[in-house]
């Protein structure tokens, strides 16, 4: 049974039985204590702590899960992958225990020719934990699994708890027996590789008070509403069902180990170690293709570092396997092939994920060859120190600049005799990681507890948002925190965090600032809010500075907004949309959002592109904006279910999470998208777009940056000013600027060109008495010294060289010359045959005196280059770079 099948009659059989479809959240986590969706019940995780009534009593869904902890294990063992799909039936509320266990059963077992995946019920074994006599007594009494076959373990093995306080519970795992060609019997308590898991029910039950690990921590109670969370693992189901060995074998795997064989002609089990890269290359491709196709581009940071880092691993490999030209199109074009018939959007956005994909392998490929020469020379810095371990800060840096595994950095290290401080390094990428996530987190909740906000999300409910008609408007206090704590007052001068049951400010979201204004209180004290967030979804936190009074819990209010402000905000959104049509006609739907800012008077917004967008196209876009502003066309928004508005062609923004029901924001009948954000009424009220340039902001990312309205007047007027001035300079019309400007630095050019020429003549002419000058040192001719300040590197490296051919002879020489360069110094040594043949080599004097001048350098045996920090220090390098020719001859 293909995987596709499988997943179909997962839905259809949960469907049947009164359970609501919930598609695949996407892999980009809404919750930012998560990167990535790594469970199938992460989407459903608000309903379960009660932040957010569920909208159903039941669902069942089948989730894209992406887990990277053990990234370096992937390949190693069958038993790894980065991504997996979960299938999971949820209730909240409604069945529990004896309803959860019997539909899992009948789903196993019953027959193919019924919806069923035919399993033999002899081939199943049960596991439940230790005190949950229910649970067993209804797989033995209700179900008939022999008691010889149900097998009770701890709390470390069979109970869950999302690891904070909240809700926990014990679990009871379906066991599938591969056979004794898997191992000894004894059921899942002795061999969980023979025995595999392959359904896992999650009976919450009870709240789980603080404390550490998987077992530390206390029961407070059992909860009032219990709840049923499942999840099976697809791959795991297919494996058996397929009938193969492993994960890799099932069908959307091992067809990627077959290209992969078909591009490098290493088969899959000739060795293991070719085995371990093609299962890496199989796993990481689909990884990658699955996250761009949820709108994560490569980067240095967050998911977009997580995508980065499995795709080079997936090259490095194809590298290992002995590809040596571009192999990612092909390898992609079979995920896609493969996993379309479950994803169809993968086939939608085909051209998009190739050109992401392609763009980063070229990147690597070029880095790759970038980054092993940063390596070399942090070799060679180490083992100049005496040691044998390279630093974690310089694995770090090949890993975040220069984007190497560092499994690579650890394998070249290797070859060259050096270890890797890897702790060192993990602690950075630890550090950096914990950075990007407290900031996410401090942005949102300001540091305050998000319990907190629960709590009044319990009490009076989500925040009412009337901002779409109104800019004012009457509101109560529901919620009040001064310095992140809850408050029944604050008085004058208090930070604070005020919730109104109903406001007009918008909280940032999809791309759009947030507004400001005021709120006034019937008792007269005014709050000045400088930010609007929604730390739980649906209450509306506004922060600000008490300027007058006592704000207190339960007072009316007057909410107004700052309408200048919100409206140039909204201008700016606005233009948003139509640049993202208009690049997308000019680029085509490649040109995909992938990510936004609109901020009063202008905004930036990031689109899929794998190279820079030529200025006449640009040009061609600013035209089209405009000319769509003056056709004074109407904005309308409109609430509509979601399989309504694609019907429509809305565009959806990659990675945004959205609703059953989803506001559709049409300009006429140039742009429709899904959007939650604020808009201008007609086209006509942007006034003006003008398009500032576009950047390159990651492999496959181009950012543009626009000005609207009056702010893009007043940039347009400070050109003309600028243009005016310099037709005045150079005695000619606005239209001849170009050619006249590009006459000046062509002669300025050539005179810079001409300098060059007298001042590098100059500099060899000094050659002849430097060869002159050599010093005898111990029978070797050393010309060492200092040459003008300012001598370039080229200049330098001429000089050096043609002292060297100078010396004659045929007695061992070394010309060590040196400059100062922007007060840097700068060296190049050289050697000739004889001196080397004496063991004296030109990279060993040049990192001596590099070291000497506080930096480092390198190069070959014959002519090596160096520079550092301190200018002063050059004479000391001079006799640094003498005693150790002294030593060496």
């Amino acid at each position: 049974m293909e995987s596709a099948e499988i997943r179909r009659r997962w839905l259809s059989f949960f469907e049947e039985r009164g359970h609501t479809v919930v598609p695949s959240a996407s892999l980009i986590a809404d919750d930012p204590t998560l990167l990535l969706v790594p469970a199938g019940m992460v989407p459903f995780k608000p309903y379960f702590l009660g932040e957010v009534k569920p909208p159903y009593p039941r669902a069942a869904s089948v989730q894209k899960c992406v887990r990277t902890p053990d990234i370096e294990e992937v390949g190693k063992t069958t038993r790894h992958g980065t991504f997996f799909q979960m299938c999971g039936n949820f209730s909240f509320g409604d069945y529990f225990k004896e309803g959860a266990i019997e539909l899992a059963w009948e789903l196993l077992t019953g027959s193919v020719e019924h919806g069923g995946y035919g399993l033999d019920p002899e081939k199943l074994w049960i596991t439940v934990y230790e005190e949950d006599d229910e649970a067993e007594r209804i797989w033995r009494e209700k179900v008939g699994v022999p008691a010889e076959r149900i097998q009770r373990l701890g709390k470390e093995h069979n109970y869950w708890s999302m690891g904070v306080p909240g809700p926990c519970g014990p679990c009871s795992e379906i066991n599938y027996d591969r056979g004794p060609e898997f191992g000894e019997e004894g059921g899942p308590a002795v061999n969980d590789e023979r025995y595999v898991e392959i359904w896992n029910l999650v009976f919450m039950q009870y709240e789980r008070g603080p404390g550490s690990g998987k077992t530390d921590f206390p029961i407070l109670g059992e909860l009032p509403s219990k709840n049923i969370d499942t999840g099976l693992g697809m791959e795991r189901l297919a494996m058996i069902l397929q009938g193969v060995r492993n994960m890799y074998e099932t069908d959307t795997l091992r067809v990627v180990m077959d290209k992969a064989t078909e591009l490098t002609g290493v088969r899959y089990g000739a060795a293991e170690g070719s085995d371990v890269s093609l299962r890496v290359v199989a796993d990481h491709l689909r990884t990658s293709v699955m996250l761009i196709g949820d709108g994560v581009t490569p980067g240095n940071e967050g998911r977009g570092y997580v995508l980065r880092r499995i795709m080079r691993r997936a090259i490095r490999n194809m590298r290992l396997l002995g590809a040596t030209g571009p192999v990612v199109g092909e390898l992609v074009d079979t995920v896609i092939g493969t996993m379309g018939e479950q994803y169809p959007e993968l086939i939608t956005d085909r051209k998009r994920i190739e050109t992401v994909a392609l763009a980063e392998e070229a990147a690597f490929l070029k880095t790759l060859k970038a980054g092993t020469n940063i390596l070399d020379t942090a070799v060679s810095e180490t083992r100049s120190a005496g040691r044998t371990v390279l630093p974690g800060d310089k694995a770090f840096l090949l890993h975040d600049t220069w984007g190497f595994p560092i499994d690579l950095t650890l394998e070249m290290a290797a070859e060259q005799g050096l270890s890797v401080d890897e702790e060192g390094f993990r602690r950075l990428m630890k550090e950096q990681r914990e950075r990007a996530k407290a900031d996410a987190r401090a942005k949102k909740t300001g540091h305050a507890d998000v319990s907190s906000y629960r709590e009044v999300a319990d009490r009076a409910g989500a925040t009412v948002f009337t901002g779409y008609t109104d800019t004012e408007g009457e509101s109560t206090v529901v919620g009040l925190l001064v310095d992140g704590v809850p408050a029944p007052a604050a008085q004058e001068g208090d930070e604070v965090e005020v919730v109104l049951d109903r406001t007009p400010f918008y909280a940032e979201g999809g791309g759009q600032q947030a507004d400001t204004g005021r709120i006034r209180l019937d008792t007269g004290a005014v709050v000045e809010v400088r930010d609007v967030q929604q730390p739980v979804p649906g209450v509306s936190v506004h922060k600000g500075v008490v300027q007058v009074g006592e704000v207190t819990l339960g007072a009316g209010a007057h909410a107004v907004i700052d309408v200048i402000r919100r409206r140039s905000i909204a201008r700016a959104h606005s233009a948003t949309h139509l640049t993202h049509q208009a690049l997308r006609d000019a680029l085509g739907p490649t040109a995909a959002q992938a990510g936004s800012e609109n901020a009063p008077g202008r905004f930036r917004f990031d689109f899929g592109s794998p190279t820079a967008v030529p200025g006449t196209v640009l040009t061609d876009v600013e035209q089209k904006i405009n000319e769509v502003l003056a056709r004074e066309l109407d904005v309308t928004a409109e609430v509509m279910s979601m399989d309504e508005a694609k019907q429509q062609g809305a565009i959806a923004e990659f990675g945004e999470k959205y609703g059953d029901r989803v506001r559709v924001v049409t300009i006429g009948d140039f742009s429709k998208e899904l959007c939650g954000g604020t808009h201008v009424h007609n086209t006509a009220q942007l006034g003006l777009v003008k398009l500032l340039g576009e950047s390159s902001i990651g492999s496959g990312v181009r950012r543009v940056e626009a000005l609207v309205g009056v702010d893009a007047y007043q940039f347009l007027a400070r050109e003309h000013t600028v243009v005016s001035q310099l037709t005045q300079l150079v005695k000619g019309r606005p239209e001849e600027l170009p050619e006249k400007i590009s006459g000046m630095l062509a002669k300025l050019k050539d005179a810079e060109k001409e300098i060059e020429r007298f001042r590098a003549e100059k500099v060899l002419q000094a050659a002849a008495g430097l060869a002159a000058g050599a010093k005898d040192v111990r029978g070797v001719a050393l010309a060492a010294g200092r040459v003008p300040d300012g001598t370039g590197a080229d200049d330098l490296r001429k000089l050096v060289l043609d002292v060297r051919g100078r010396i004659q002879g045929g007695r061992p020489a070394v010309v060590a010359l040196f400059t100062v360069v922007k007060d840097r110094p700068l060296t190049v040594i050289a050697t000739n045959e004889a001196a080397r043949e004496r063991g004296i080599k030109a990279g060993e004097l040049v990192r001596t005196a590099a070291k000497t001048l506080g930096g480092g350098g390198g190069g070959k045996d014959d002519v090596a280059q160096g520079g550092g920090q301190n200018p002063a220090a050059v004479d000391e390098a001079v006799a640094a770079v003498e005693r150790l020719v002294a030593e060496k001859a």
